[in-house]
């Protein structure tokens, strides 16, 4: 069976390479070898070559389990936090408050009297 290829934007695929390469930053300031990564994150070596090249068919789990690894899963925490597109387009599809008419008479009932 024929791997599935997966294709992005170039802008897209030049952020998961990038990514990929921050990653790979990271292991090397911490001084960690690749068999340290791949035996803490449980991955295979050529997967963590895949993550570190940015291969968008890499799961998203291996990338979670190198970054927590890393110590990094609270930046990944960060991702759309201020998401103010989201939040406006969020705002205009709620509700509108609408009061309720104003009547020009109040009637108050005490003790069977009208007033």
């Amino acid at each position: 069976m024929a791997k599935k290829q997966i294709r992005l934007y170039p802008k897209s695929g030049r952020e998961v390479v990038a990514f990929g390469q921050r990653l790979k930053d990271a292991r090397l300031r911490r001084r960690f070898s690749k068999e340290t990564v791949c035996a803490r994150a449980q991955i295979s070596r050529p997967t963590l070559d895949k993550i570190e090249a940015g291969d968008p068919s890499t799961s998203l789990g291996n990338y979670m389990q190198v970054l927590r690894v890393l110590g990094l899963t609270e930046d990944l925490s960060r991702v759309a936090e201020k998401d103010q597109l989201g939040r406006r387009l969020q705002d205009e599809s709620m509700p509108q408050r609408m009061r309720a008419p104003r009547t020009t008479k109040i009637h108050r009932v005490r003790d069977g009297q009208e007033k």
